[in-house]
């Protein structure tokens, strides 16, 4: 599925292929909760980093976190004007690239089930609506985007 994207003022736009592109992972974590995430947390898709095609690079700028005293490989990339989180991108997993599902222009399909990852790091005032077969992990989950895709047959 080709997934279009951009920031808020329209200062960068994007397209990436992904294979993966139900918005079912919701990262409580407090990097994508003070980045990106309005109500708690962040949802991230899965996408083929090599598709990734943007318009106005110009105008992003990269956020690696410090995590644990140590400075993360993973980045974030936001727009400079309106600081709209777009994708993450991390060198250790060179084909994946990560578009944050509020950056996604394109319809997005509706998941059956949710992932709730990195509640140990939930803020106090987040509350987790989580039904019953929606699964919730304290730190990160037991399979990958692609697995949890691949699981419930709904790659694209």
């Amino acid at each position: 599925m080709l997934l279009r994207g951009s920031c808020h003022c329209q200062a960068v736009t994007f397209s990436v292929k992904s294979h993966h592109p139900f918005p079912f992972n919701r990262c409580y974590c407090s990097v994508c909760r003070k980045t990106a995430g309005g109500g708690g947390y962040a949802i991230n898709l899965g996408g083929n980093s090599k598709s990734l095609m943007v318009k106005g690079d110009e105008h992003i700028r990269v956020y690696r976190a410090i995590i644990n005293g140590e400075q993360s490989t993973a980045e974030r990339h936001f727009c400079k004007h309106c600081a709209s989180s777009l994708w993450v991108y991390d060198p250790e997993w060179p084909e994946l690239v990560h578009p944050f599902a509020s950056a996604i222009d394109s319809e997005l399909p509706s998941p059956p089930k949710r992932t709730h990852m990195m509640l140990g790091s939930k803020a106090e005032w987040v509350e987790v609506n989580a039904p019953i077969q929606d699964k919730c992990f304290y730190a990160y989950p037991d399979e990958s985007l692609a697995e949890w895709h691949q699981r419930l047959g709904l790659e694209r």
